[in-house]
């Protein structure tokens, strides 16, 4: 734990875009992953629903609840404390303003994250400035929307045509207009995330949509090589987690079932006076 490190605030998300500055972001979902990432120097823990699928193995986002959420989120925050979190409001969870208010001031109260995200444009313009309005820093999201992967038919590139790609532009406009603090462009030409981060003054983060916006987000278990069900275009494995892994438990059956573990040094000894005392006190039993 890196305990002298100060933690973004969100004036200065603000100002990394004002100012050309280049931020990092992984997304995880538990202790462990997020500490190494808070080591390694990430600027920003995204705590996403996509957790669902790897952390849960469900086949998409849309099965994670509010409550499990905020437990991911608390497990992010005890393994990097000194490191900005955003978290996502799950599937469901914001589908009206009252809601989306309840349950964005839980997540913030309970989960102990620093933002929340929802997914949307125009469509979702009132809820997002409700949310903004109770005091609650929020983004959203343009492009490929894993809300609406049902919709979409699937997790495909958003902003194929020139009429796509306006719609995502003009999304974006009413997210700044709905008062959030920032948004993420997900998959989707660089053509169009370029445009999309000069459509609007506040921060941007991209995943899957070029080099543009002020910060870039990978998943973490994509990024490590730990998950392994398939990969986006957009993810670049710096690791092969997944591998190490599986021949480590391969190494570990093959060792207990030849009997050559646990081996003296993986075992506990009693003091040799101990130990013959207890061998005579068994045999007086017997």
């Amino acid at each position: 734990m890196n305990k002298s490190r100060e933690k973004l605030t969100i004036p200065e998300l603000a100002e990394s875009k004002a100012q050309g500055k280049r931020l990092a972001m992984v997304a995880v979902g538990e202790a462990m992953s997020a500490a190494w990432a808070e080591r390694a120097g990430v600027d920003i823990i995204g705590i996403g629903d996509s957790l669902g699928m790897t952390l849960h193995g469900h086949e998409n986002t849309l099965s994670i609840s509010v409550d499990q959420m905020i437990d991911h989120a608390r497990a992010v925050r005890r393994g990097a404390p000194n490191t900005f979190s955003l978290a996502s409001m799950p599937y469901g969870s914001y589908a009206t303003r009252e809601l989306a208010v309840k349950n964005g001031f839980k997540l913030m109260k309970k989960g102990g994250v620093d933002a929340i995200k929802l997914q949307g444009g125009r469509e979702i313009y009132k809820i997002i400035e409700a949310v903004a309005n109770a005091g609650i820093p929020v983004m959203s999201h343009v492009g490929l929307v894993p809300h609406r992967v049902h919709l979409a038919g699937g997790f495909k590139m958003q902003g194929r045509t020139c009429e796509e790609a306006i719609a995502i532009i003009d999304n974006a406009r009413a997210i700044e207009e709905a008062g959030a603090i920032g948004l993420e462009i997900e998959a989707v030409p660089e053509e169009v995330g370029r445009a999309v981060n000069d459509a609007v003054s506040i921060f941007t983060f991209s995943i899957g949509g070029g080099s543009s916006g002020t910060c870039q987000l990978l998943n973490g278990y994509d990024l490590i090589g730990a998950f392994d069900n398939f990969k986006p275009k957009f993810a670049k494995r710096y690791g092969n987690v997944s591998e190490v892994a599986t021949k480590s438990f391969q190494d570990f059956v093959e060792e207990v079932h030849s009997g050559t573990f646990p081996d003296d040094g993986h075992t506990y000894k009693m003091p040799k006076e101990e130990a013959s005392k207890f061998a005579d006190a068994l045999n007086k039993r017997l």
